[in-house]
Order: structure tokens, then C-alpha cells, then sequence
């Protein structure tokens, strides 16, 4: 959907993950060789332009608008790298190209965290000295507060749910500090503060991926006095304050937020963060054709939605060698699907008629084609991440442009023999998601499925619209285009808020195919268990993944890749592999 991660680990166990980064340096800037020599692809395993030069002016410019600048109410890949450069949660991932750029660091914390034997406690300790952006010290109960404003869904409606699914004591009841801060402040009792340097979560069943959770900005701290009265709750991005190497110093909703150094910023409490330009400028709502005009022109540095150029600049770079040598190809870590809801359309024979009928083929040129686009999908699991397992059961891969007599056999199996209407939402200020929506459209129509178009903005597109269940369905919307990338590099980072029951939510919501199967639920449950082997684990994936796909609630398009333009004047450009875009938490410019 909106989050993030690409990972070539796919032997490799979540635990020795961690443990390998506890042991690294956490250092940003190497893992892949350096070079100042451009070349196309240059940036996917080495530092390109490698510098420490101080000053200048880095701009993005972005086709829609953030979901929210605060770190506890964002869930946008993007803006979760571009919150690096003024937010630091607990835990972090490593600023290097390549191998060096896997696993998992410290971040505001000393550590990626200690678990108990029961595997119920998980403890942080801060380092120390953190200040913001105002000079006034961090503090554990700050961190503890920004978990719990993320409760209040009414008021934060972004970012992942794992908090109130994993946390024990009061977290299923707990409504937040917002609508009753007398009571409610520092009321979560899932989470203690032992003293001001210490935290600790008890969840209610062991998570042994609780260290990848507290990575989300959503532990970046925030002090209850600056999110309180008109600056606070969904204002608070306006006026939010720093533990980075940048702070906020302007904001203009929908068109422009400007950052400054962070006076009171050390290199040493964020290893992975760098300061080197002066100032950052996102600019919003500009148009995608022109922003890939302004990259190639100069007036501009960075596409903040890190997804690739369009059509038009896709052939100019491709065509160009002087152009070409400027740009990236990588796995973006993505895997661009539809959603079939499987409450606004509850008959499985229905859903397995859309993912026979879809020409998987237009689907992918919508996108950008195999080279810009990606290869076609056939899995919700992305083939890097581990325990993935090939399979494809509606022979994406194998009839590309769809197998119209299986589709027709599935709509007399669930009683439409000449098809049926429904809603296909989409963002409609996303180039290739217009694309996706007319392909789909067309090829369903060839069995007589009609898809009604409905076009939603980005920046609201999960919290007003495709992901509120309740407008899913009044409005019948039975399918809705969308984008996901593993929240952290396993099966259970790429699944768990796509597939399992208890991750619906009433706004804000990653399950939009309403996925609550037992068999799927039950799945999840098992890889939680203390004392699972890393093999056994990784074995779960697989199964869910078929079984997903079995109900026909997801249509794979493509694995995606992205050709992003590297601008000249950066230096420090490479792609961080969890992002599957450039790590713009170390960027400078010449």
C-alpha cells in the first residue's frame, strides 16, 4: 500500500538479522563501494558522488501530498525515508547501498532492544543527551506519549495498527490522550517508563518482530505539551518537533514545507542521518510530467514519491545515453496489486473471475512496462523477501493476457454467468494507477465484469477512502488499486497488515480485501510462538501467501521496479534496499 521494503535475504532468519546489526557499526555511507563516476545503475550498489561538503539547497517535489508529516500518522514509504531527516524512532535501518543497507540498528535507542524469557517485555534505553530542536531533553515518557496518541484513530488516522493489536494491559480500551488528557495522559498501561531514560512494552502474546515495529516513526518522541490545543493531534505536522538532523521551519498544507538545520542536532545520536545541505524544500502537488521535466532541467533534485519517472521521461532516458548513465533500475521492494474486497464481493468464484479475466500483460506496460514497471506478479510475497515460494495459481505468468474461458467458467460458479458491476477505486493523481484502472477495466469487460471508475487524491486515498471500510462498502467499491511493500523484510512485514483479521480498522486501513480467514489467522498466530524455529517460521509465509491468493482477495500486477533519475548535483545518492528508493536521510548537494 503505501509502505516499504526490499531485502535479498531470503535464507536468512528476522533473529540473525537483528543480532548481526547489533554487532555492526551503524554506520551511513559505506556497504557498497563508492564513485563519482556516473554510470546507469550506478546508484543501486555504491555510493554515487560520495561528499561531506556542507550547504546548498535539496529540492523534492511530490505529485500529491504526505499523508501527514508527523511520524505517529504516516504509513507512506516516502514520507517514512523523508521523515528520517527530522524524526528518529527506537530502531532504525542501516544508511548503506546494497547488503550494507540490511537488517536493523539502533536508533534513538542504545540498542534494537532486549526481550524476557517469555518473550512478553520488550525493553529500550535512549542515549543519552537526546535533545529537540528547542533545546529541551527527550525523555522516555516522550516516547511512551507518542505510542499512545497513535490510539486515537478519530484524530491520527495513518500509520500501522501493530501498537494496539500487540500491546497488552488496557491497549484494547484505551482511547487515546486526546479526548480526555486529564485521565488519559501517560494512561496506557502496556507500556512503563522506569526511569527517564528507559521503556518498556509488555505486549499480550510474544512478537518476535517487536524490534521492527518500534522502527516506525511512530516511537519517534513527541513531548505532550507541543501536541496539545490548536498545534496538536492531526496539527501537530505543522509545528512538529525535531529530534533530527533538520527542523521544521515552514509549512503550507498542500504546497510547500521548508526544513533548516537543527541547531541543537549531534551526529552521534543518529548514525544513520546526515546534515549536509542547509535547507530541504518539498514542494506538493506539482504535476508528475512536470516534476520529471524540472528533475532533468535541474530546477529540482529529488521525486519525493521515489516510484519512477513517467512514460515521457522513461523514453528520453532510455533513448539518451548522456541521460541514461543518470538513472537507477531497481527492485523497488513493491508489489503494485488490486484488492478484491471480499465483503462488497463475497462470492470467491466472483473474485477468481477478475483474476483470470485481468490482461496481466497491459497491466504491467500500465506501470512502465518490464523494464520501468516490473515483472509480472503472481504472489503477494515479492520474490526477495524471505520465505518466498513461487507459485501461480490464475496463470499470470504463463497467459499473460488472461484466460477468458476459466474466467467465464468462475462467473457461472457464482451465479453472474454475463458478469457483474462494481467500483474499482484508484488515486487519480497517479499517472500509472489512471493507466492500471482503464487495462483492468477493459479486460474485465471482455467477460462482461463492468468496473465503475472512482478516482480518490493520494494523500487521503486510505483515510477517507479506499481504506474506511464503511465507505468501501456503501459506495461498492469491490476492488481498489494499491501498492505494498513489507514493512519490514518477512513474510509476516509483507502479510501482516494485508491479510490478517486483526488488522482492520475502521479508517486508515492496510486490509482492504477484509481479509479475517482462520486458516490465515491461525497461520500468523503459529509464527509467534516462543521458541519457533527461524526454518519453521520462514515455512509459514508460503502457506499464507497461497492461501491469500486462493480466496482471490489480492490481483498481483507487478514486482516492482522504478527507473528514478539521479540528479547530478546530489552527492551521497544511492538506494537504501528497505526503501527501494534513494536514502534521503544522507543526501547533499555540490
Amino acid at each position: 500500500m503505501k509502505r516499504r521494503a526490499t531485502f535479498s535475504l531470503a535464507a536468512i532468519s528476522v533473529g540473525s538479522l537483528i543480532l548481526a546489526a547489533c554487532g555492526s557499526s551503524g554506520g551511513g555511507g559505506g556497504g557498497g563501494g563508492n564513485t563519482s563516476n556516473a554510470a546507469f545503475n550506478a546508484g543501486v550498489n555504491s555510493v554515487v558522488n560520495p561528499s561531506s561538503h556542507k550547504g546548498g539547497t535539496i529540492t523534492f517535489d511530490d505529485s500529491s501530498t504526505p499523508d501527514s508529516l508527523d511520524g505517529g500518522n504516516t504509513y507512506y514509504a516516502w514520507v517514512l525515508n523523508f521523515n528520517r531527516l527530522y524524526q528518529t524512532p527506537l530502531t532504525t535501518y542501516p544508511s548503506a547501498p546494497g547488503k550494507g543497507g540490511e537488517g536493523l540498528v539502533p536508533g534513538l535507542a542504545t540498542n534494537t532492544g532486549t526481550v524476557s524469557s517469555d518473550g512478553l517485555t520488550w525493553t529500550f534505553h535512549l542515549k543519552k543527551g537526546v535533545l529537540y530542536s528547542n533545546g529541551s531533553p527527550v525523555t522516555s515518557s516522550d516516547v511512551k506519549y507518542a505510542v499512545e496518541r497513535t490510539f486515537d484513530r478519530s484524530v491520527l488516522a495513518n500509520g500501522p495498527s501493530y501498537f494496539q493489536v500487540l500491546l497488552g494491559g488496557n491497549a484494547a480500551t484505551y482511547p487515546g490522550p486526546f479526548k480526555d488528557r486529564a485521565k488519559n495522559l501517560m494512561g496506557l498501561t502496556a507500556i512503563t517508563t522506569p526511569d527517564a531514560s528507559t521503556i518498556e512494552f509488555h505486549l499480550k502474546s510474544p512478537y518476535p518482530d517487536f524490534p521492527f515495529v518500534v522502527a516506525f516513526p511512530q516511537t519517534a518522541p513527541v513531548p505532550p505539551s507541543a501536541d496539545s490545543g490548536a498545534n496538536g493531534g492531526s496539527n501537530y505536522q505543522q509545528h512538529v518537533l525535531s529530534t533530527g538532523p533538520y527542523m521544521l521551519q515552514s509549512y503550507s498544507i498542500n504546497k510547500q514545507a521548508v526544513f533548516v538545520d537543527n541547531p541543537h542536532w549531534n551526529p552521534s545520536w543518529d548514525t544513520q542521518a546526515k546534515q549536509l545541505a542547509s535547507k530541504i524544500i518539498l514542494n506538493l502537488n506539482v504535476n508528475a510530467n512536470d516534476i520529471d521535466q524540472r528533475l532533468l532541467h535541474g530546477d529540482i533534485q529529488v521525486d519525493a514519491s521515489g516510484t519512477g519517472v513517467q512514460a515521457a521521461a522513461r523514453a528520453q532516458l532510455l533513448s539518451n545515453q548522456n541521460l541514461k548513465k543518470q538513472a537507477d533500475n531497481p527492485l523497488a521492494g513493491f508489489l503494485w496489486f488490486v484488492y478484491i474486497n471480499t465483503v462488497v464481493l463475497p462470492n470467491v468464484h466472483c473474485r477468481r473471475a477478475i483474476e483470470y479475466a485481468a490482461n496481466k500483460t497491459d497491466l504491467q506496460t500500465a506501470y512502465g512496462g518490464p523494464v520501468a514497471g516490473g515483472n509480472i506478479a503472481s504472489t503477494v510475497m515479492l520474490p526477495i523477501t524471505i520465505g518466498y515460494k513461487k507459485f501461480d495459481l490464475y496463470e499470470a505468468t504463463t497467459k499473460p493476457t488472461g484466460d477468458l474461458t476459466k474466467a467465464k467458467s468462475e462467473l457461472q460458479a457464482c451465479g453472474k454467468p454475463s458478469g457483474f458491476t462494481t467500483g474499482l477505486a484508484y488515486r487519480s493523481d497517479r499517472p500509472k494507477e489512471v493507466s492500471a484502472s482503464q487495462a483492468l477495466q477493459a479486460a474485465l469487460a471482455r467477460v462482461g465484469i463492468k468496473l465503475q471508475l472512482h478516482g480518490y487524491p493520494s494523500g487521503t486515498y486510505y483515510t477517507d477512502f479506499a481504506g474506511v471500510p464503511k465507505f468501501v462498502h456503501s459506495h461498492g467499491l469491490g476492488l481498489a488499486i494499491g501498492g505494498w511493500a513489507a514493512d519490514w523484510p518477512n513474510g509476516n512485514g509483507m502479510m501482516d497488515a494485508l491479510a490478517n483479521g486483526n488488522a482492520i480498522t475502521s479508517s486508515g486501513n492496510a486490509n482492504i480485501s477484509e481479509f479475517n480467514d482462520t486458516t490465515i489467522n491461525n497461520l500468523f498466530n503459529e509464527s509467534n510462538k516462543v521458541g519457533l524455529s527461524a526454518s519453521a517460521r520462514n515455512a509459514l509465509w508460503p502457506q499464507i501467501d497461497q492461501r491469500m491468493m486462493s480466496l482471490a482477495g489480492i490481483l498481483p500486477e507487478v514486482y516492482a521496479k522504478s527507473l528514478i533519475y539521479r540528479s547530478p548535483t546530489l552527492t551521497n545518492v544511492y538506494i537504501q534496499p528497505y526503501y527501494g528508493m534513494y536514502n534521503y536521510a544522507v543526501l547533499g548537494t555540490k
